[in-house]
């Protein structure tokens, strides 16, 4: 039986059951699966995470842990923002913070990196928000490094050792899926609320991508280079130091540049467990709806993105500088040399003239109130309200409730039958089973209806999303700037961490459906566009140059040469969007939501660990089952057309 055959006839079943529903013929235990018949996995988790924190004293081993890592986050804490505590260094002077990161974006970029390297500290400094910043950056300088250092050890094992490997893949599937509220609670048990519960709980989120560069690059060192090194003489370890690591220096600086990026968007949203901060300040300005000062810290947020994303990008393409026998230290180490004196001297500069150390609330340039003022009346002119009102009624009245409603009323068995339609129809018998066996869990957790809203958001989302990034994607490809520009735009948006998204949403729609569909869709816009891009600009061009002399339109050859060439390379951005999609509806239980995203946030009120656990593990199959269908279709489709 073909797959497509198979698919029409399980949807055909699943349409069926449905209809049965509809006229009042379906047993009750096949609509929904009766309270009775749903296995208490919660209070399961609970009594082995209990046995594990107390039996197996990892509560006891995780609290001494937690006093060594506080150590270190005072440290840290003392020297960007004063903190009173050892080693009694700072705070460093925002004159001496900026200048070094001037220097520093010199060095990797020249005059633009240093510009907006240096520019972002005077902002942020000038803006008042100094120490709500530093104290986000003291936690990133501890959390980020312990990220590489473990991700670069793990990913050393999975690349010598074939069992870690196997063992590892599945965890980092689940872990790159599961929910970030779902990092949280344990990291709270576990170590304490505040600075410490949010460095460990981001250091977990931030591993992940670091362990996949580092074996992928260690895999990727050509055989010559190894060869070479061993007949040296090198021994294991001088292989690992001087011939791999080395070989490998792209791939584990681009996992860097992630963990860099993922560190700084989960410290910020670490202020769910009392984390200070930025995170903490813009978490109390939105609840407020202060949404001049939102967007203050937002820009800063964004800024301070921007810049480590750009800073660690040029690292990557920047190759290291040979320098021959016998050139003295301070030539080789120019811009060490120069960043340290430009540290000094604004350190001296600041006891001289104390604003050059510290800017206080009177001095800074805050515009909070007067922007509060501005949004509030540009909501209120008339037009503004007229569109607004117009798009909310549109989307919650005629498409989003009416479309939650309609995947309420499935019965479960019909649901998850159509998914497993569409995971035949995409990938084959072997997806169609994981997908029944996901969903299926999904169904016996006891969260269905929660889960089915959770999912109604991400698909309406996405849906919108398609509409509009992948129109845009298309006109962008059909020239070289204006690829550039908008592939310009995506990249600077995925800096952005996924709080400020909920910014424009708010302001426009208020605390409504619209608003989180919205945020979201903004969220899952950006890999939609730049895959498209990307996939429509790699066509190879002796194939449109045949349909050219065919005689095709442009509307021709875009639909029956170029799209399908590029599918292959925009379903990555069809699954990079349901994650991202996933990923952000989470967050907008903020806004206030009835999903598992609300759920979750609840249980960071308690000690709930396992139901924080089924609730996360409920969104992590449902993202794995999209994830593991489109890029098994990804895959089949590459082939076929015979793409490398």
């Amino acid at each position: 039986m073909t797959r497509n055959r198979a698919a029409l006839i399980i949807l055909a079943i699943a349409v069926t059951v449905t209809l049965l529903q509809y006229a009042a013929l379906l047993p009750t235990w096949l609509h929904r699966i009766p309270e009775a018949m749903i296995p208490p996995f919660a209070t399961w988790l609970d009594v082995i995470f209990n046995f594990v924190k107390e039996d197996l004293g990892l509560l006891k081993f995780t609290r001494f842990l937690t006093g060594g890592l506080e150590v270190v986050l005072d440290a840290s804490g003392n020297v960007f923002y004063g903190k009173r505590r050892w080693p009694n260094l700072g705070p460093m002077p925002w004159t001496a913070v900026a200048g070094v990161a001037a220097v520093i974006g010199y060095y990797l970029g020249g005059w633009r990196l240093a510009l907006l390297g240096g520019g972002t500290f005077v902002w942020t400094a000038l803006i008042g928000q100094w120490e709500i910043a530093m104290e986000t950056m003291s936690v990133l300088a501890v959390a980020a490094p312990m990220a590489f250092v473990i991700g670069l050890s793990l990913g050393i094992a999975a690349w010598r050792y074939e069992w870690v490997d196997k063992v590892i893949r599945p965890v980092l599937s689940v872990l790159q899926t599961l929910p970030f509220f779902t990092y949280l609670l344990p990291a709270v048990i576990f170590f304490k609320v505040g600075p410490t519960a949010g460095a460990v709980a981001t250091t977990i989120y931030a591993i992940p991508p670091m362990i996949l560069m580092t074996t992928l690059g260690l895999q990727k060192v050509s055989p010559e280079v190894v060869e070479a090194g061993k007949m040296s003489g090198c021994s294991k370890f001088q292989m690992l130091r001087h011939v791999y690591i080395p070989s490998a220096r792209t791939e584990i600086l681009v996992g860097v540049n992630q963990v860099i990026m993922l560190c700084l968007a989960m410290v910020v949203l670490t202020a769910f467990i009392g984390m200070p901060g930025l995170g903490a300040k813009l978490l109390a300005m939105m609840g407020s709806f202060k949404l001049g000062r939102s967007f203050e810290i937002g820009v800063t947020i964004v800024l301070l993105a921007v810049t480590l994303d750009r800073m660690s990008k040029a690292w990557v393409v920047k190759q290291p500088v040979h320098f021959e026998k016998g050139t003295s230290w301070v030539n080789r180490h120019k811009t060490l040399v120069v960043a340290i004196a430009v540290f000094i001297g604004f350190t001296l500069l600041s006891m001289v003239l104390p604003i050059a150390g510290t800017i206080g609330r009177g001095q800074d340039f805050s515009q909070g109130k007067e922007l509060d003022n501005l949004i509030k009346g540009f909501l209120a002119i008339d037009v503004v309200k007229d569109v607004t009102y117009g798009i909310r009624y549109v989307l919650n009245v005629w498409i989003l409730n009416p479309f939650r409603d309609f995947l309420l009323s499935i019965p479960t068995p019909a649901f998850i039958m159509v998914i497993v339609a569409f995971a035949v129809w995409l990938g084959g018998r072997r997806e169609g089973i994981i997908a029944a066996i996901f969903f299926g869990l999904v169904a016996m957790s006891g969260w269905w209806d929660r889960s089915v809203i959770t999912l109604y958001s991400v698909l309406a989302a996405v849906a919108i999303a398609m509409l509009i990034g992948i129109p845009v994607g298309v006109m962008a490809s059909r020239s070289d700037k204006w690829s550039r520009r908008v592939l310009l735009a995506c990249d600077t948006a995925q800096t952005f961490p996924s709080f400020i998204y909920l910014i424009p949403a708010i302001m426009l729609f208020g605390i409504t459906a619209t608003a989180v569909v919205g945020s979201v869709l903004i969220f899952a816009m950006v890999p939609l566009t730049r895959y498209t891009i990307e996939g429509l600009r790699t066509v190879p061009p002796e194939m449109t140059e045949a349909a050219d002399m065919a005689g095709a339109t442009r509307m021709q050859k875009l639909v029956n040469v170029q799209l399908p060439l590029a599918l292959p390379t925009m379903a990555v951005g069809f699954n990079q969007a349901i994650m991202f999609a996933f990923f952000m509806v989470i967050i907008a239980a903020f806004i206030g939501t009835q999903d598992l995203g609300q759920e979750l946030q609840r249980t960071l009120a308690g000690t709930d660990l396992g139901k924080n656990f089924v609730l996360g593990i409920c969104v992590s199959l449902m993202a794995l089952t999209f994830d593991l269908v489109i890029m098994k279709w990804a895959a089949d489709k590459k082939r076929a057309l015979g793409l490398p």
